[in-house]
């Protein structure tokens, strides 16, 4: 499931390639998951220029001109597939047809990815966003008695942050995945936040190199210990593995657990 950082690229690169150009056609191949009918979905944006693409949470965003916003929530498999001619694109939800013949489909086999028009503001601090401050994170934390780890991903504590980078962040901190919440001393709670700030920027910095133009890939060869083709993490410790409710937690032994 990409994450922000991959979300944050994959933004950025969809607006390179398609701002400011016209949704002449939008196909709709799956529509059980809108939150509106279909006829009104194409009103909507059909005729209008795709004005700016971003990111909210683990949600895409793309702001169209009439005022209107389409949310693409990917879920688990859910990806954005530039059209080709010569490579069909299988299991569309959504296909966005431009002026001048460019376009991309919204795709998922277990068509569990959400299309939404003009989504709600949230409420939840986003990991980038202003209201995410070390106040904030340091009163969240005191006052939660589950494992850091599943504070990290929770969405409806603070948004974007996914199973592969919460693991990046915590050993970037040398915090344990399974430390209680409110058990970790103030001095590494603000460790753990500088880390979120930190760990997730460099993955956007290291992503818009690898994948200048690409919505579609995620690339993984930066982490440090998610990943099961490592056996030891940079500092030299053996990489161990936990599965949780289906979920692998990747972690090493140099990371302090607090209970």
């Amino acid at each position: 499931m990409p994450e922000l950082p991959d979300l944050e690229v994959f933004a950025a690169n969809l607006e390179k390639q398609f701002k400011n150009k016209t949704l002449e056609t939008l196909h709709i191949e799956y529509g059980k998951k809108l939150n509106v009918t279909q006829k009104e979905l194409k009103e909507k944006l059909e005729g209008h220029q795709l004005k700016e693409v971003s990111r909210e949470g683990k949600t895409l965003q793309l702001h169209f001109g009439g005022g209107n916003v389409l949310g693409l929530h990917l879920m688990l498999h859910g990806q954005l597939k530039k059209l080709d001619p010569e490579a069909p694109v299988k299991y569309r939800i959504l296909t966005f047809h431009f002026k001048g013949g460019d376009g991309f489909a919204f795709t998922d086999f277990q068509k569990q990815a959400t299309p939404t028009l003009n989504p709600e503001p949230s409420k939840v601090p986003d990991a980038f966003g202003k209201d995410f401050t070390l106040t904030y994170f340091k009163e969240l934390l005191a006052k939660k008695g589950i494992q850091i780890k599943q504070l990290l991903m929770d969405q409806k504590l603070i948004r974007g942050i996914g199973n592969t980078y919460a693991d990046e962040i915590l050993w970037h901190a040398r915090i344990s995945p399974f430390s209680i919440a409110k058990a970790i001393p103030e001095q590494k709670v603000k460790a753990l936040y500088e880390a979120i700030d930190e760990v997730l920027r460099k993955e956007i910095m290291n992503l818009t190199k690898a994948i200048p133009d690409d919505f579609d890939a995620e690339v993984r060869d930066f982490l440090k210990v998610h990943d099961y083709k490592l056996e030891k993490s940079p500092t030299g410790y053996e990489i161990k593995t936990d599965t949780t409710g289906g979920r692998k937690t990747y972690y090493t032994e140099e990371q302090e657990l607090f209970k």
